[in-house]
């Protein structure tokens, strides 16, 4: 896949913690991206306590980064007022830090689906009212 791809906690946690039941469709999914896999800091952060929880190593997340597998994409204090902006609009679904983070980089990036196994991406929009695109599980 050429397109720039943006990815969310769940593939992250299902390719590293190998007992996932996502693991062999994360796995799938990430050879057939060109690195790298593009995301923000709280997807980092989430992604790493999820692992050290599920008894994985933490660490390996920042080894993604440190060998440009994944790259942190996103500058959270020139988009803090969009995020807020989007966490407002959502409030009711709710939309989480990492998601609004992720939803406004679709905007930045329009060109890019994110990676994820959230559900609530199929509510998010983004520019008011366009889809974002996602690449999910069949089921999603």
């Amino acid at each position: 896949m050429n397109r720039r791809v943006i990815v969310d906690t769940g593939p992250l946690v299902a390719l590293l913690g190998g007992r996932d039941a996502r693991h062999q469709w994360a796995k799938e999914r990430m050879a057939e991206i060109r690195p790298p896999l593009l995301t923000c800091e709280a997807v980092i952060s989430e992604t790493c306590f999820l692992l050290g929880r599920s008894g994985g190593n933490p660490a390996i997340v920042l080894q993604l980064l440190d060998i440009g597998l994944a790259s942190v994409a996103f500058d959270l204090s020139a988009q803090a007022r969009s995020i807020r902006l989007l966490m407002e609009k959502y409030a009711d679904v709710p939309m989480s830090f990492a998601d609004s983070c992720l939803a406004r980089m679709t905007e930045l990036l329009d060109d890019s689906p994110i990676l994820t196994l959230d559900k609530d991406f199929k509510t998010y929009r983004k520019h008011r009212n366009r889809e974002i695109p996602v690449i999910a599980p069949g089921e999603y």
